[in-house]
């Protein structure tokens, strides 16, 4: 399965700068070990990982299409405001 991006995560993500900071942090956070090693070169989550969160979150066979950019927004604001929520941020 390749790594593809939800619908509408860019635009999404484009008009949400307040969040870029927590894509960073999510990136890094959930990126596979030794990232820069191998491509795409990019800090992106093993493909096992985001199939397991697709089909827990969506159902099916785990396809990352069924990921909208809103619910991507949603995760990030949940991630963002976890620290506070659990007091330890």
């Amino acid at each position: 399965m390749a790594t593809r991006v939800p619908r509408g995560a860019v635009g999404a993500l484009v008009r949400r700068p307040d969040l870029w900071p927590t894509v960073v942090a999510q990136a890094l956070r959930l990126a596979r070990h030794g990232w820069w090693r191998e491509p795409p070169y990019l800090p992106v989550p093993p493909e096992e990982y985001l199939r397991f969160r697709m089909v827990t979150n969506y159902g099916g066979d785990g396809d990352p299409a069924a990921a909208t950019g809103r619910d991507l927004v949603a995760y990030l604001e949940w991630c963002r405001a976890w620290p506070r929520v659990t007091g330890r941020g």
